[in-house]
């Protein structure tokens, strides 16, 4: 899954940043940007799947409630700091005409690093609620109601309730409002963003049970089929005559939307689990699978070549042909970069290098 997150990322980006004039207005970027919608919540949903992974080993540790929550909220920070970092890098590369203000805003990794946060603060209370016997209800129960909650509020956060008395600053990290006086969109903001991560940590609950473990297929099917009742129930919710907030926008902030996208994401966990099982990612070599062993990396990397001073091609200047051709160089880039970084053993290329180098020279 985070493979195809990461195929949707470059795409994404490449046509976003290289199209230009009448490519622009095509259905064809259209559709791109649609298809964008996805790889921020497959990257939280994973997030939250992980989390869950690690979580359950903790407790199956034995590991008190403490002990689980700062290390978990540790590994949620130093995620955070990777995006602080990231944002430093852009902004000395871009360094003149870059504004400051971009120093504070609010991306991917950021929210991600917020989530284990949060995640590790919600499963530290539940676990000291929880009967330590079967404390795996618990944690599940408080995962659901976390990520419900999340896109509840979301709506009004963006709108009536706006806390407008912080500094900017700070409100983006709410709402994604940064320095332009209204939530952007285009931001990853707490609200609704971090509900994904807590719904991966419900679906990871779930499929890390005792249950869960023995029957991996039935509880994708499972997963997979609610996935689809949810996208139903979206759709069922969002043609209602009333609704229940005062600004209803259900691209941006509705708790409609929210579950649409959950739905999506338990039917692609389904669809990834058969190809890796049964289809071409269990037959060998797959691109997916090797992408998203450093999806990290190349979502650091590649930006630069499609946003930043390096980019491959002129931006807002080329048509659907060009831009392509520069996303199958990305894609291919990408993959060789993500190659080198799992195939080769670098501490011990450093480690030759450096006997090369302090060897004692022959005496002469």
């Amino acid at each position: 899954m985070r493979g195809l997150a990461c195929v949707l990322m470059f795409q994404t980006h490449c046509y976003d940043s290289w199209l230009g004039g009448e490519a622009r207005k095509t259905d064809f970027l259209m559709y791109s940007q649609l298809g964008g919608t996805l790889p921020a919540p497959l990257f939280l949903f994973l997030a939250g799947i992980s989390f869950a992974l690690v979580t359950d080993k903790l407790v199956r540790k034995n590991l008190s409630p403490a002990e689980i929550t700062r290390t978990m909220a540790r590994r949620g920070a130093e995620i955070f700091a990777f995006g602080l970092l990231f944002r430093l890098q852009e902004y000395l590369i871009s360094w003149g005409w870059a504004p400051w203000s971009d120093l504070f805003r609010v991306d991917i990794l950021n929210t991600i690093g917020l989530s284990m946060v949060l995640m590790a603060l919600v499963c530290g209370i539940a676990l000291r609620r929880a009967d330590s016997a079967k404390p795996r209800p618990a944690l599940l129960v408080a995962a659901m109601l976390s990520a419900a909650l999340i896109a509840l509020l979301t709506p009004p956060l963006w709108t009536t309730w706006r806390p407008s008395w912080l500094p900017w600053q700070i409100e983006t990290y709410v709402n994604g409002v940064h320095n332009l006086g209204a939530p952007q969109p285009w931001l990853f903001p707490i609200f609704p963003w971090t509900a994904f991560a807590f719904a991966g940590l419900a679906a990871g609950f779930v499929l890390f049970s005792d249950w869960g473990r023995t029957h991996a297929t039935r509880m994708l099917l499972l997963l997979g089929a609610g996935g689809i009742a949810l996208a139903l129930l979206s759709r069922w919710l969002d043609h209602l005559p009333r609704q229940v907030y005062s600004v209803y926008d259900y691209w941006h902030t509705s708790p409609n939307f929210f579950l649409m996208r959950v739905g999506i994401l338990l039917v692609i966990a389904l669809l990834s689990y058969a190809w890796c099982r049964w289809g071409l990612g269990a037959r060998g070599f797959s691109p997916m699978i090797q992408l998203g062993q450093t999806s990290l990396l190349v979502y650091w990397v590649h930006i630069e070549f499609v946003y930043g001073r390096f980019s491959l091609l002129p931006k807002r200047a080329n048509n659907i042909r060009s831009a392509s051709l520069g996303l199958l160089i990305i894609f291919l880039m990408m993959l060789l970069l993500s190659l080198a970084r799992t195939r080769i053993d670098w501490k011990a290329v450093a480690q030759s290098l450096r006997g090369r180098w302090l060897a004692p020279k022959p005496a002469e």
